[in-house]
């Protein structure tokens, strides 16, 4: 900051000589000197000094801290003290102006730099303060969104004129009192008296949100549904110094976010179809090329094909055909369940009898050779369900343990009803890869694969199948899962759905 201008007040001729050849050695530009306080005011107006150098005891009626107190507010300009008193009297008076160094005489060169330069520095971080405070300010006034701010102890501090109008209080009216007085709020619905969100982020130190049908009586007690945040205001980590609430009219727009939200469902739609086109023509696409192949290769060699060879290209054909089975009945349950149409029809069944048919079914299907031990674990199995659903949910359940199990992998299939609890807990747990612990929460999301699997066929859609079956019967699934060890699916389903 060398070079900077600096004005000298001081009553003593040859100390402010003194002070000002000191300055100059040290590269600052000397305005001028002032002997007394309206002699200092009318210099500073005159030569707009970057800092003021000013002894508190001078010649005339207005002493140095007055003069420095003019200086400070109406001009802005920071002010460093220099005097020989440093009494607790006199520091007193001089905190008064704010001033940005007090430095007792005697004093060296050096520790006239010192304040000079912290002076300067503390006076342009001021600045830069003062001007991303009146941004901000700016900012928060020109805001179509409510804003009121507080301190810990729930007091407003700011209101800003979106809130003013909303609330129905004006800004005089509003600072100096508890938030609760000026954002009450209810449910929309009983009217019940809701916790105000200041006191919330209070106590739970974190940001909360007002919930749905939530509404704000004004001051003149009229009725208006809002939405909110409200956020904590921290001086450091762990030290909240306040709360903002940023709240919003939605009388008018409730309609608009009614469209607004339409419009994602449809745009997520749209992704969603583009997504599953480009799925289901690349499954499509690897039994359609297997069948083209084989077929191929059965008229080239025509007659000539040896019956071991036809029976191969014959068992590639027919898994072909039946991996788009598959697909297809995938497909159309999606289709059925997106449009609302799946049905739960249940019927009286034996779950046991049902489990062991499943399997036996599957076995003839799946071309990979794995053992599948099934248990149960119960006397009385008897349950009342869909058994079309459950044909899709322990089908694609017992396909993913073949698909991610090594070859030869044992699959462990477990039945236990429960007639006490009126549940039946299924179990099938395979030793395949498993699931990393990043992938389990999005398991159950339409084409979500997880990562340890993109180079293994599928779509992405068993699972999602799975829990619309499950969901069906008012069940739930549980998973549990360790890379390299195997994965555990457990369902749980109400005999009597």
């Amino acid at each position: 900051m060398g070079q900077a201008r600096i004005l000298v007040v001081e009553d003593e001729v040859i100390v402010a000589r003194t002070i000002a050849s000191q300055l100059s050695q040290l590269g600052y530009i000397v305005t001028g000197t002032a002997s007394s306080g309206t002699v200092a005011i009318a210099k500073a107006l005159e030569t707009q000094p970057q800092l003021v150098l000013m002894d508190i005891v001078l010649k005339g009626e207005m002493d140095g801290i007055t003069a420095a107190g003019y200086i400070r507010e109406h001009l802005d300009i920071p002010v460093i003290f220099l005097t020989a008193y440093g009494d607790d009297h006199t520091l007193e008076r001089a905190k008064i102006t704010q001033p940005f160094g007090y430095i007792v005489k005697p004093f060296t060169i050096k520790d006239l730099r010192i304040a000079i330069e912290i002076g300067l520095l503390k006076h342009q971080l001021e600045l830069e303060l003062r001007e991303n405070r009146d941004q901000l300010a700016t900012l928060l006034n020109s805001m179509s969104d409510a804003v009121i701010a507080t301190n810990e102890q729930e007091i407003v501090t700011f209101i800003n004129p979106a809130a003013q109008m909303l609330t129905g209080w004006k800004e005089k009216d509003a600072l100096g009192k508890n938030v609760t007085d000026i954002l009450q709020i209810v449910d929309e619905v009983t009217e019940a008296t809701l916790e105000n969100p200041v006191t919330k982020v209070l106590r739970e130190q974190q940001v909360v949100y007002l919930g749905e049908f939530t509404s704000l009586i004004t001051k003149d007690g009229k009725k208006v549904p809002i939405g909110d945040s409200a956020s904590p205001l921290k001086r450091r980590p762990d030290n909240i110094s306040g709360v903002v609430v940023v709240f919003w009219d939605l009388s008018e727009r409730r309609q608009t976010e009614m469209l607004e939200q339409a419009l994602d469902k449809e745009q997520e739609l749209n992704r969603l179809k583009s997504l599953f086109i480009s799925t289901v023509s690349h499954e499509f696409r690897n039994p359609l090329t297997v069948i083209q192949t084989a077929v191929e290769l059965i008229e080239i060699q025509g007659t000539n094909l040896a019956e071991s060879k036809k029976h191969t290209y014959l068992k590639r054909i027919q898994g072909a055909v039946q991996s788009m089975k598959k697909l297809m009945e995938d497909v159309l349950f999606m289709g059925r369940a997106e449009a609302g149409k799946l049905e739960c029809n249940p019927a009286l069944l034996n779950l046991e009898q049902f489990c062991q048919e499943l399997i036996a079914e599957f076995s003839t299907i799946e071309s990979r050779p794995h053992e599948i031990i099934f248990t149960c674990h119960s006397h009385h199995t008897d349950a009342v369900m869909d058994e079309q659903l459950l044909q899709y949910l322990f089908g694609n359940l017992l396909s993913n343990a073949v698909k991610y199990s090594p070859q030869g992998g044992q699959i462990h299939f477990d039945l236990t009803c429960d007639s006490v609890a009126g549940v039946a807990t299924f179990q099938i747990k395979d030793q395949g890869i498993g699931i990393p612990e990043a992938d389990k929460n999005r398991l159950f999301e339409s084409f979500y694969r997880a990562s340890n699997v993109k180079t293994i066929q599928g779509t992405g859609l068993g699972l999602v199948i799975v829990k619309r079956c499950i969901d069906a019967h008012k069940g739930e699934i549980k998973v549990t899962s360790e890379l390299g060890v195997g994965t555990t699916f457990t369902i749980i389903l109400p005999l009597n759905n």
